[in-house]
């Protein structure tokens, strides 16, 4: 079993940075790490006791090209977009937007009392889905399954399956494992991954021991792994929680402008003209003028 353990790449810690209107968040992966994690493209770690780190929030701005998942821990954003979705979402729940030709919205935190906390992962497109329907899916938390998986181990699954059981989102444009683990002190868990598929663990809180080396990794730090059939993870004294993510690579080149991301240069020069001139929304159920956004919102 051991030879067929993944080795651990890399380890990296999470990197502070400001995003939004003034949202103070930590960067997990981003655009320096492409195309090491294909297909995913970020992950942020968002979250503080102080509501001026995060009140700013993410005014309407658009979206192209992605995947954009978002799981609270704790704490509320209210979410509005020009597919006419409006609502709250709440500690636990879950809310996956399918950008594909454009979408445009907003993600506002309200004041929390205690420690607001959340995490946004991106998912890219192939380019065959790039310029699909764009789609809203909000999932509660009463509607996550969460499953006891091994002794000492629970899981909740938001997508993907596990030990025969499927995660709660479903007909995934790339067929993503999203997974949040909990091991209790002094655990042994072997999970098996597909082998050709990328793979990567964020520890949100506690220590664990991670790959076939053995290493301590840490919260707020990312493990990625080389390619292998199954990982392990080992506590010692204390719990540990992280996120687990697995899909498949695309293998597609990746032209990357803020919130937009496409193959070439010139699609994405294309989706700016479009955003300024306001011929942006594609999908017919859009129906929020483009004219809401900043031309230079985002941009980077």
């Amino acid at each position: 079993m051991k030879n067929k353990l993944r080795p651990v790449g890399r380890i990296t810690q999470s990197r502070p940075t400001i995003e939004g209107a003034g949202v103070r968040l930590r960067r997990a992966l981003g655009y320096s790490d492409v195309p090491l994690f294909d297909p995913f493209l970020m992950l942020d770690d968002f979250g503080s006791a102080n509501p001026d780190d995060y009140l700013a929030g993410f005014p309407w701005h658009p979206h192209r090209g992605i995947e954009t998942v978002t799981y609270m821990l704790e704490g509320e954003f209210e979410h509005g977009d020009s597919l006419g979705n409006r609502g709250l979402l709440r500690s636990g729940d879950v809310q996956w937007m399918t950008a594909g030709g454009g979408i445009i919205h907003q993600e506002m935190p309200k004041k929390y009392e205690g420690v607001m906390r959340g995490f946004q992962l991106w998912v890219n497109l192939p380019s065959s889905k790039k310029m699909m329907e764009p789609r809203y899916r909000g999932i509660e938390k009463k509607d996550i399954l969460e499953t006891e998986i091994a002794k000492g181990v629970r899981a909740k699954l938001i997508s993907g399956k596990l030990n025969g059981r499927t995660g709660t989102v479903k007909d995934l444009v790339v067929p993503i494992e999203y997974f949040d683990f909990f091991l209790e002190p002094g655990t042994s868990y072997i999970h098996e991954t597909r082998k050709e598929w990328n793979a990567f663990c964020y520890v949100i809180e506690g220590t664990g021991l991670f790959g076939k080396e053995e290493r301590a990794v840490s919260g707020g730090h990312l493990v990625h792994f080389e390619n292998g059939e199954n990982i392990r993870v080992i506590t010692k004294k204390e719990p540990l929680r992280f996120l687990f993510a697995s899909g498949p690579r695309i293998g597609e080149p990746v032209a990357w402008g803020g919130p937009i991301v496409m193959n070439t240069q010139e699609e994405l020069e294309l989706a700016f003209a479009e955003l300024n001139e306001g011929t942006f929304l594609k999908g017919s159920k859009n129906s929020a003028p483009a004219s809401r956004v900043s031309g230079s919102f985002y941009r980077k």
